[in-house]
């Protein structure tokens, strides 16, 4: 089983080319968004960071879920998104269960992260805050690098081709 982290800073594009890549390749997906707890989902909504020791009970509840789904599923490969900004939150989340991780960088610009990010009116993550997660952000010594200025088909294509091993 290998879990396929679609990582990056908010407004990358995590959800959506996720969801995409779901589909597509027909595995289940995850959005780590949908795992934060209320007292995290609060202090976003009120344009705070959170902090490394604020995603620590995140990633706890990623883990269990990620367990729960592997128990359910099998083998199964998993598609997670999640923004896994931190060396240590990636070990901690690497830890907590069986199988592979490959980490799918999506990056892109901040002048086209920010309007991304001004355009989201229903989510609890702030523009302000972009600024904090690029200063979170350690890269992994190995993820594959998808940039977002290319359309989602484009990106889940390269995901597809990462995946399965054929040329893409």
């Amino acid at each position: 089983m290998t879990i396929y982290v679609l990582m990056g800073v908010s407004g990358c594009g995590k959800s959506t080319v996720g969801r995409a890549a779901s589909e597509a390749l027909g595995l289940p997906f995850v959005d780590a968004d949908d795992l934060h707890s209320a007292r995290a989902i609060a202090k976003m909504s009120a344009g705070r960071a959170l902090s490394s020791r604020d995603r620590r009970p995140w990633g706890r509840a990623i883990a269990n879920h990620l367990k729960d789904l592997q128990s359910e599923t099998g083998k199964a490969d998993i598609l997670l998104a999640c923004s896994a900004l931190e060396m240590n939150f990636r070990k901690r989340l690497r830890a907590a269960f069986s199988g592979d991780v490959v980490y799918l960088h999506l990056h892109g610009d901040l002048i086209t992260l920010k309007r991304r990010l001004d355009a989201r009116k229903d989510h609890f993550f702030k523009p302000d805050m972009l600024a904090s997660q690029f200063k979170a952000l350690e890269m992994p010594k190995r993820a594959h690098n998808l940039d977002i200025a290319l359309p989602v088909s484009a990106q889940v294509e390269q995901i597809k081709a990462i995946i399965t091993g054929a040329p893409g």
